[in-house]
């Protein structure tokens, strides 16, 4: 049983994009950790070089955040939308594209002005109502790739959302 097999004529799934987010997100968090590293070089000066050993703290939060953010990542399949995250301990979260029920971009003016914008999805999935896609390059393009590949998903599945009482939505 080394090799599982598809099941029942499943169609392939293939991918159709892959990225993480930018670093460009956490900047105003390394500019304070720049400036409390400048902080406790100067105090080291009053100190006698004792205070240098706190360097430590500021550049282990950075490589953190830095670490964190290159460790979490996004495929868009045919299918799915997987986020990968953690650094230790690796965590898978699925969610099927026919349960996407709306989508939005948000570009603040700083990560429009490097090119990076926000995709946000609202599911009917019940682990995940709300996902992020934060700080990618092209959203305008990944927005259009994701409602398509949306809407190709509800259509092979013949699912269809329907509002109920103005506010609740079931997938039939």
């Amino acid at each position: 049983m080394d090799n599982i097999a598809p099941t029942l004529n499943q169609p392939e799934e293939t991918k159709l994009w892959q990225g993480h987010s930018s670093q460009w997100i956490h900047l105003w968090f390394y500019v304070l950790c720049f400036i409390v590293a400048i902080g406790i070089v100067v105090a080291a000066v009053f100190t006698g070089g004792l205070a240098a050993i706190g360097l430590i703290i500021p550049a282990v939060a950075a490589a953190i955040r830095w670490w964190v953010t290159k460790t979490t990542s996004y495929e868009l399949t045919t299918q799915r939308l997987r986020r990968s995250t953690g650094i230790l301990t690796r965590t898978f979260d699925d969610l099927e594209l026919f349960r996407v029920k709306d989508y939005s971009i948000e570009q603040p003016l700083f990560l429009r002005m490097v090119g990076l914008g926000n995709l946000h999805l609202v599911t009917s999935d019940a682990s995940t109502p709300n996902v992020s896609i934060k700080a990618v390059p092209d959203i305008m393009a990944l927005l259009e790739l994701v409602r398509t590949a949306v809407q190709r998903e509800r259509d092979r599945k013949r699912v269809r959302e329907l509002d109920v009482d103005g506010g609740a939505s079931e997938l039939l």
